[in-house]
């Protein structure tokens, strides 16, 4: 039986499942880094992150770090062999709705390749003066991301 976000069922679509992106620690780095995204500070424990696998192969990954009433969106990546099939699309939906069933209030990230994708999924650009402290103190804000980031907030209901 597949282990999931205990507040989410496994995701399954055709020869591809999402979730819990604990058990693929090392895959999950793996896909991560190929994509040129950080891992240095990636928690210990991938609790609110999920993956998408196809077989045993890895192709998608999101995660969610909380502070507070906030969630910070971080690592969405999908292999180049997997893009343009709503994989991300479906990680995304998985976060927000452990964002939700956690009670966040809003979801920031930072990106510098895919602002169209974000506000075609309901996200605003915004400065980062317009980020709650307690988000601004994260590593992917405070030294991870480059300042040239785009910021963008979705606001959870």
């Amino acid at each position: 039986m597949l282990v999931v976000h205990p507040a989410v069922a496994a995701v399954k679509n055709r020869n591809m499942i999402i979730d819990n992106a604990q058990s693929y620690r090392d895959k999950v780095i793996t896909l991560l880094a190929a994509e040129k995204l950080p891992v240095d500070d990636l928690p210990e424990l991938l609790t609110d992150f999920v993956a998408a696998i196809e077989d045993t192969t890895i192709i998608g990954v999101a995660g969610l770090e909380i502070y507070g009433p906030y969630g910070l969106l971080r690592s969405l990546a999908v292999s180049p062999d997997h893009r343009n099939k709503g994989i991300a699309g479906k990680l995304l939906g998985q976060i927000e709705t452990i964002a939700a069933l956690k009670s966040l209030k809003e979801l920031y990230l930072l990106t510098e390749t895919a602002p169209a994708y974000f506000t075609q999924k309901g996200y605003q650009k915004i400065t980062r003066s317009d980020v709650p402290i307690v988000v601004m103190e994260s590593s992917e804000f405070s030294h991870v991301c480059p300042v040239s980031a785009i910021v963008m907030k979705k606001t959870l209901s």
